[in-house]
C-alpha cells in the first residue's frame, strides 16, 4: 500500500479504517442475526437505498457510523423518536446486541448495515439526504504508521459532505489527543464543512451524545474527550 491516492474513490477503498477482529458472537447475538436481521438489518446492494420506503415515512436521517454495541444509538433512537437512524458497524457481535436491544423495545426507527462505511456512503446513501453523520471513538491508529488508516481525511469528509443536505451536521468525538488534533486540522482545511462552534474550536459535549461504557473506562485511564461539530456549507 503506498501513501499516495490516485483518484479518491479508489483510494477510499483501498483504505480500511477498521481490523475485522470478528470475536465470538454470543447464542444470543447468532439467534439476532437469525430472526431480526430481516426487521433491523440492511443488505448492501451497491445502488442508492430508498429509505423513505424502508421506514414507511419521510424523516430526517441520522447515521452513525462505527457504533459498537449500539449502546448510544439505541439511546437516541428512543429519544429522539422524530428522526430515523441508519447505522453502519462491521463487527458482527455488536450489531447482534443492538438488534437485541431494539427488539425489546419494538423500536422502528433504526435500519443497521453490517458493512464498510466508505463503500455504504459511496453507492447506498444518495448525495443530499443526511440531516447528521456521528462519528464517535474512531480507531486512532495511534502509531504514526498507521495515521493514514484514520477515518477521518479529506477525500472521506468530502465524501460524507455530498451525501449531506444543507445545513446537515457532522459529529465527530476521540479521546485521543492527536486525533482530535489531526480531526480539527483536516476539517478547519475542508471546503465544504463550517465550524459550528467557531473556528478552530472543539465543542462541549452535547447533550444528545451520552456518556457510553467505553467512554467511562477511558476516562478512568485519564483519557480527556474531545467533540468536533461540523455544519455542511
Amino acid at each position: 500500500m503506498t501513501d499516495t491516492p490516485h483518484d479518491n474513490a479508489h483510494y477510499m477503498r483501498r483504505i480500511r479504517s477498521f481490523v475485522l477482529r470478528e470475536g465470538r458472537m454470543t447464542p444470543a447475538q447468532q439467534r439476532a442475526f437469525d430472526t431480526l436481521w430481516s426487521r433491523f438489518g440492511v443488505d448492501y446492494r451497491g445502488a442508492p437505498n430508498d429509505f423513505s420506503a424502508s421506514f414507511g415515512r419521510a424523516a430526517p436521517l441520522v447515521m452513525e457510523i462505527g457504533f459498537g454495541n449500539g449502546e448510544a444509538l439505541a439511546w437516541a433512537s428512543e429519544h429522539d423518536a422524530a428522526r430515523d437512524f441508519i447505522g453502519v458497524e462491521v463487527h458482527g457481535p455488536g450489531v447482534g446486541r443492538l438488534m437485541n436491544a431494539l427488539a425489546q423495545r419494538d423500536a422502528t426507527n433504526v435500519r443497521l448495515y453490517k458493512h464498510d462505511a466508505v463503500e455504504v456512503l459511496e453507492h447506498e446513501i444518495a448525495p443530499g439526504t443526511l440531516a447528521e453523520v456521528r462519528i464517535w471513538f474512531p480507531d486512532p491508529w495511534h502509531k504514526a504508521r498507521h495515521n493514514k488508516r484514520r477515518l477521518i481525511q479529506p477525500e472521506f469528509v468530502a465524501l460524507l459532505a455530498s451525501r449531506m443536505a444543507p445545513g446537515g451536521l457532522l459529529h465527530l468525538a476521540t479521546d485521543w489527543q492527536a486525533y482530535a488534533e489531526h480531526m480539527l486540522a483536516v476539517m478547519e482545511s475542508a471546503p465544504d464543512w463550517r465550524n459550528d462552534i467557531g473556528p478552530g474550536q472543539f465543542a462541549e459535549k452535547p447533550a444528545w451524545r451520552i456518556e457510553t461504557h467505553f467512554e467511562r473506562r477511558g476516562l478512568k485511564l485519564g483519557h480527556g474527550v474531545w467533540d468536533l461539530l461540523y455544519r455542511k456549507v
